[in-house]
């Protein structure tokens, strides 16, 4: 585990309205790793939304594709959301891929309290891991829009705190913990 400064204020775990944006790869463990985050804070009293890129995507009932563009514009939709929810005083938890560099600068520059948390993990072992085969399908060219093969990452350069999503899942959620637990004692 890694970790960088935290964005804004030092408390910015411990203030209302958190956002906590999970960023990876399809098949990191973003959705998982986010469901643990959203139990731990609600079992701390906090009132928590999670979003999550798959589910969003049918909820927006197909408006956006996979293409560039799309990904873009709807990285841009969760970041807006998110700010407005945090807003409101609700913590949320965003598991997305969202990987534009553009979209995490300005969720830096206009959310209050904002903590970005990668979730890293190099293709090779998500071409193994991915439970639709999204990595190997697109490395033959069976499909097209892959962030990583046929769409370029860009990757978080400054993340709060980079998780190495290849150890087993409940080992990247203590890291998360620890984590957020010395931020806490920091504040």
């Amino acid at each position: 585990m890694e970790q960088d400064g935290v964005s804004g204020d030092l408390d910015a775990c411990t203030a209302r309205g958190c956002i906590y944006w999970v960023t990876g790869l399809s098949g990191s463990g973003k959705t998982t790793l986010a469901q643990a985050l959203v139990e731990r804070l609600g079992a701390l009293g906090r009132s928590v939304v999670q979003i999550d890129g798959d589910r969003m995507r049918a909820i927006l009932g197909g408006r956006f594709g996979y293409t560039h563009g799309d990904r873009h514009l709807l990285a841009q939709t969760y970041g807006r959301l998110c700010k407005e929810l945090g807003d409101q005083g609700h913590d949320v938890v965003c598991a997305t891929v969202s990987m534009f560099h553009d979209v995490r600068a300005w969720n830096r520059d206009n959310i209050g309290h904002y903590v970005e948390i990668y979730l890293r993990m190099p293709i090779d072992q998500l071409v193994e891991r991915h439970p639709r085969g999204l990595y190997a399908r697109g490395l033959t060219g069976h499909i097209r829009h892959v962030p990583g093969i046929d769409i370029a990452l860009e990757e978080p350069e400054a993340p709060d705190v980079i998780l190495d999503a290849a150890l087993p899942p409940a080992a990247v959620v203590a890291n998360l913990f620890r984590y957020l637990d010395t931020i806490k004692k920091a504040a």
